[in-house]
């Protein structure tokens, strides 16, 4: 049974019943209603945050293997990463210079210039965003070993023709001087012996009797052998390849022809005084790339360390050329 209120009108000096209106009885059902759904979402809140449910623990446990076993992961890229920066290194600073060749740019290995932002960034990556970046980084790293091995191969071709380079490079003197008294003059500005100035001399010169031995000084092919009316009489250019040329000048006679195959030491004609020559002797030079260079580096393999200092400093002083 309902219990009924009542309470003392002071107008009337009577007890009235108490009767709650309609619009306040809805306010406190409303008010009730809103204080109960606020009070569980802080319970369900609070539950989920400190009271997981099982799929949720299991769930949460997933993520953090798959966040370890990304670590560990990271770490092994990491390492090869570095082991590829090392060949990389090499391949460049090693085996590239010594066979003369241009680096790899490392735009070709696909470099990733960014990674250590993305590494940064891996606290906050989400499950899929890590394995993307997973991903990411061992395709970068397999463009990098593919150039490296492209790289290796072409290195390998490279020292399968490092013999017939150094074959083909000047390396001996033309004529027989183990006792170093034949250089006469050497290579750069000298006093022209019929006009009496000083004009570029591009080769050495080599005074021997007439009918001397003159020797190819490296394995390749006759490009000229004859007299071209140029100043050099009857003179001889080899082709060696690989950039390199030599020419023997003021031959009294010519012994290969043009496009003839020789070897470093054959005879390719004698010594005589040809051309414009003021004596028997040898005019030599060598061309890298057209370009005349001094012959006197080119002698390593005939001379010891004294010799070659010894011969340098004749080869240097100024005096009067053969031509």
């Amino acid at each position: 049974m309902k219990k009924i209120k009542y309470y003392y009108n002071t107008n009337t000096l009577r007890y009235e019943k108490l009767e709650t209106p309609l619009h306040v009885k809805l306010l406190r059902v409303l008010g009730f209603i809103s204080a109960a759904i606020v009070t569980s979402i802080i319970i369900v809140s609070i539950a989920y945050r400190y009271f997981p449910s099982t799929k949720e623990k299991a769930l949460m446990q997933y993520n953090e293997q798959l966040q370890e076993r990304y670590w560990v992961l990271d770490e092994q890229v990491a390492k090869m990463q570095q082991r590829m920066i090392q060949l990389e290194e090499r391949d460049n600073d090693i085996y590239r210079t010594i066979f003369e060749a241009n680096p790899i740019p490392d735009s070709m290995r696909a470099k990733d210039l960014a990674q250590q932002k993305e590494l940064e960034m891996v606290a906050s990556m989400t499950n899929y965003e890590l394995e993307n970046s997973i991903v990411h980084s061992l395709r970068n790293l397999e463009n990098r070993m593919v150039a490296q091995e492209k790289s290796y191969v072409e290195i390998t071709g490279f020292i399968k023709n490092k013999e017939q380079l150094l074959a083909c490079t000047p390396a001996i003197q033309p004529v027989s001087n183990s006792d170093l008294k034949r250089v006469a003059s050497g290579f750069g500005y000298r006093i022209d012996p019929v006009y009496k100035t000083v004009k570029f001399h591009g080769g050495l010169d080599f005074a021997a009797p007439q009918g001397t031995p003159i020797y190819a000084t490296a394995n390749g092919a006759v490009k000229t052998a004859g007299n071209l009316g140029n100043g050099y009489g009857n003179h001889v250019v080899v082709n060696h390849g690989y950039g390199y040329e030599t020419l023997y000048g003021h031959m009294y006679r010519i012994k290969v022809k043009p496009g003839e195959r020789i070897k470093r030491g054959e005879i390719i004609g004698w010594v005589g005084s040809t051309g414009k020559s003021t004596g028997p002797h040898c005019h030599y030079e060598v061309h890298k790339n057209g370009r005349h260079l001094d012959p006197v580096y080119f002698f390593y393999n005939d001379l010891s360390p004294e010799q070659f200092d010894r011969l340098l400093k004749m080869s240097s002083s100024s005096n009067q050329s053969f031509d």
